[in-house]
C-alpha cells in the first residue's frame, strides 16, 4: 500500500515500483505507483526520488508519463554518479520515497496550434509527456523531434505521418508517439539508420524552412535538454520569430526551494533575476533564459 503525505500541491509517496527497464546506452525507465502525484503532475514537472536508503540526496528526474486513473509514473533516465546506479538495481515491488510532482510545466498557446517539442538525451520525457497529454486535445498540433547520441530506448518504427521538410532518408519515429496521432523524427551523430544525421536542432530547422508565413504564424516551440541544445533551440526561435518554452535542468539539492542551489539568471522585465529552477521553473521562456 502507498502511504501518502500532501504538502500543498507536491506529495511525498512510498511508490512501489511496478516496472524497471534497461535499454542500449545504460537508460533506463522506471515506473512506479504514486498516485496522489500521477493524478496532478503536467508535462515539464518533475519529482525527487530517494535512490536508497543508505544514500541522503534525493535525485530529480523529470516525468515522461503519468497516468491518473491507474495512478503510475514513469520516468526515463541514465545513471550518472552513485545515486542513480542504485536506483537502477531497484526491482518490481519495492518501495521508492516519491516528493512530486514539483515545478510550473509548460503552457500552450492556442493561439499557435502547430506545437514542435524538440526533446535531447534526458530532456526527451517532458516531450513525451507533453505529446500524450495534448493526443486528444483538438485545439493542438504536435510534432516531436527527439535528439540522441545513444540509441534511442523506444521501439521504432517508419513513420507514416508525413512531416513535410524532411529528407527521404529521414523516416524512424517512435512507434508509441505514432500510435497517438502524432508524428515524430529523430536526429543522431551516431549513423543510426532513419535519423537525420545532426543535432535534433537542424532537423526542426527543416521543417520550420518548409512552412509558409502563415503556417510560422501558428508555431509555438517547447525544448527541454542539455544547454547547447536549449541555446540552440532559444536561436532557432528568434531566428523565425517564434514563441519558445525552455526546461531548465539543474543540479538540485532539496528540490522544493529551500536551499537556492539550482538558481540561474534571467531576464526579466523587471530587470536581471535570479530564479529557483525547481519551484519558479522548471519552464521559463527562452527569451529570458537567453536574452539578446
Amino acid at each position: 500500500m502507498t502511504h501518502s503525505e500532501t504538502r500543498g500541491t507536491i506529495h511525498l509517496e512510498d511508490a512501489e515500483v511496478l516496472s524497471q527497464q534497461r535499454f542500449a546506452g545504460d537508460q533506463f525507465i522506471l515506473r512506479v505507483r504514486a498516485p496522489a502525484c500521477a493524478a496532478s503532475a503536467v508535462p515539464g514537472s518533475f519529482a525527487h526520488l530517494t535512490c536508497d536508503e543508505a544514500i541522503p540526496m534525493r535525485r530529480p528526474l523529470s516525468i515522461m508519463r503519468a497516468n491518473p486513473e491507474q495512478g503510475w509514473l514513469d520516468f526515463l533516465y541514465k545513471p550518472v554518479g552513485r545515486g542513480l546506479d542504485v536506483l537502477g538495481q531497484r526491482v518490481r515491488g519495492e518501495s521508492v520515497s516519491v516528493l512530486g510532482p514539483i515545478g510550473n510545466g509548460f503552457t500552450p498557446d492556442p493561439a499557435r496550434p502547430q506545437i514542435i517539442a524538440i526533446g535531447g538525451g534526458v530532456g526527451i520525457p517532458p516531450m513525451v509527456f507533453l505529446a500524450e497529454c495534448l493526443k486528444d486535445d483538438p485545439r493542438f498540433r504536435v510534432l516531436v523531434m527527439m535528439g540522441s547520441e545513444v540509441p534511442f530506448p523506444f521501439r521504432l518504427a517508419e513513420g507514416e505521418i508525413e512531416v513535410p521538410g524532411m529528407p527521404a532518408p529521414v523516416s524512424s519515429s517512435v512507434e508509441m508517439v505514432e500510435s497517438w496521432g502524432i508524428p515524430s523524427r529523430l536526429a543522431s551523430n551516431e549513423g543510426y539508420e532513419g535519423c537525420f544525421a545532426g543535432f535534433v536542432t537542424d532537423l526542426a530547422r527543416l521543417r520550420l524552412e518548409a512552412m509558409s508565413g502563415r503556417e510560422l504564424d501558428e508555431v509555438q516551440i517547447f525544448g527541454c535538454g542539455p544547454t547547447g541544445m536549449l541555446a540552440a533551440t532559444s536561436d532557432l526561435a528568434r531566428h523565425f520569430d517564434l514563441p519558445c518554452q525552455l526546461a531548465l535542468e539543474e543540479y538540485m539539492a532539496c528540490g522544493v526551494g529551500g536551499c537556492a542551489g539550482c538558481t540561474v539568471l534571467l531576464s526579466t522585465p523587471d530587470g536581471p533575476a535570479m530564479k529557483r529552477v525547481c519551484v519558479d521553473g522548471p519552464v521559463f521562456d527562452a527569451r529570458q533564459v537567453y536574452p539578446e
